[in-house]
């Protein structure tokens, strides 16, 4: 496994800023994003490293030649819309714009693009599925026809008042990944796994690695802090934003030690990379590169 992290906490570097860092710090690998040039939508989000539109052979040797003068690994790209929005208009962007990064990744020869499903989060699971199968059997088609393996975020994308009541990501727990599966049968078609988002939900985070290790396509490192003070005071059914906090590897409520060693009993041998929403390392470029730095020593040891 190749420990790396995901580039949307440096929006300030450029792409060959971003690998000069990550080889200075001994990291294998770095998830590129790659959302439409323009103003971010939501936080995190709106971090193009690499932009995909008109992306060419040519440019894709150049990015090629970067990473093999820093010897750093691209773990695949990373785009993370609504594919679902009830708004046609904005699920035709986003829909339109995976599949230029699919291309991108394809020039590039990489497998692994990752994203969200998306979901109506007016709706309920059995509302959104025929829009999901109608939507998402044609991307997994076009991924399977550019050798790209589409790794889903389990992120439930219900954080805000605006995100609620259903979230803004259908793929959020086993049952509803086995009936996805099911019904788009594709070894195209898998998860990039967050663990932390299992933790939100109060389910343990090695409880489907077992299960679900030949889905298992890429691997997010991100842990979060449950905040039971607040829960006495607004209960779980309060919006998640306030009574949890994003926090880096070591720094929250997973025991990693447990994780790792669960994650090493599968056939998983793909990228772990770090992802940073932990807002206590402060704004700074310096504090968001600390907080990776931090996160790194404290998974290295998992690492040969």
């Amino acid at each position: 496994m190749k420990l790396g992290f995901v580039s949307a906490i440096l929006p300030d570097l450029d792409l060959e800023q971003v690998l000069e860092f990550a080889a200075a710090e001994g990291f294998a690998a770095v998830e590129l994003m790659c959302w439409p040039k323009g103003k971010a939508e939501r936080k995190f989000a709106g971090v193009t490293h690499l932009d995909v539109d008109g992306f060419t052979r040519s440019q894709a040797d150049a990015v090629n030649a970067l990473c093999d003068r820093y010897g750093v690994t691209l773990s695949g790209l990373g785009y993370y819309p609504n594919p679902l929005d009830p708004d046609p208009a904005v699920s035709r962007v986003a829909c339109a714009h995976l599949r230029k990064v699919m291309l991108a990744a394809e020039k590039l020869g990489l497998e692994n693009v990752n994203t969200f499903v998306g979901r109506d989060w007016t709706r309920s699971v059995d509302e959104n599925w025929p829009r999901f199968l109608k939507t998402w059997r044609p991307l997994v088609a076009f991924a399977e026809e550019h050798g790209i393996k589409v790794g889903i975020e389990n992120c439930p994308m219900l954080f805000t008042r605006d995100e609620w009541p259903g979230g803004k990501n259908l793929m959020t727990t086993p049952a509803i990944w086995r009936r996805a599966f099911s019904d788009i049968p594709s070894a195209n078609f898998g998860l990039n796994y967050d663990p932390s988002h299992f933790v939100l939900q109060h389910m343990d985070p090695a409880s489907p690695l077992r299960e679900f290790q030949s889905k298992l396509f890429h691997l997010h490192a991100k842990d979060v802090k449950i905040r039971r003070d607040r829960i006495n005071e607004v209960g779980v059914f309060a919006t998640p934003l306030e009574w949890h906090q994003p926090r880096i590897p070591g720094y929250g409520e997973m025991d990693w030690g447990r994780f790792m060693g669960a994650l090493m009993e599968t056939s998983y041998r793909g990228p772990v990379c770090i992802e940073v929403e932990d807002d206590t390392f402060g704004p700074s470029l310096d504090g968001r590169q600390r907080a990776l730095k931090v996160a790194r020593n404290v998974l290295k040891p998992y690492f040969a």
